[in-house]
């Protein structure tokens, strides 16, 4: 799988899953912070399908 998530895109995503995977654990210890898994797995990976289909690339080398 070729990257197409930029630098900045995948530090938002990363943070932003640990974010939502904190309501599971603190807070309000809700069942939707499971949500917070897609984007922490597309931003440590650096692929994320739907950006695939939709022709979207952040990453600014050409792999």
């Amino acid at each position: 799988m070729p990257r197409n998530e930029g630098t900045i895109d995948r530090a938002l995503r990363i943070i932003l899953g640990l974010a939502l995977l904190a309501l599971v654990f603190v807070g309000p210890q809700t069942p939707w912070g499971w949500v917070g898994l897609v984007p922490l797995a597309t931003g440590l990976v650096g692929f994320c399908p739907l950006y695939r289909l939709l022709g979207i690339n952040t990453c600014a080398l050409k792999s």
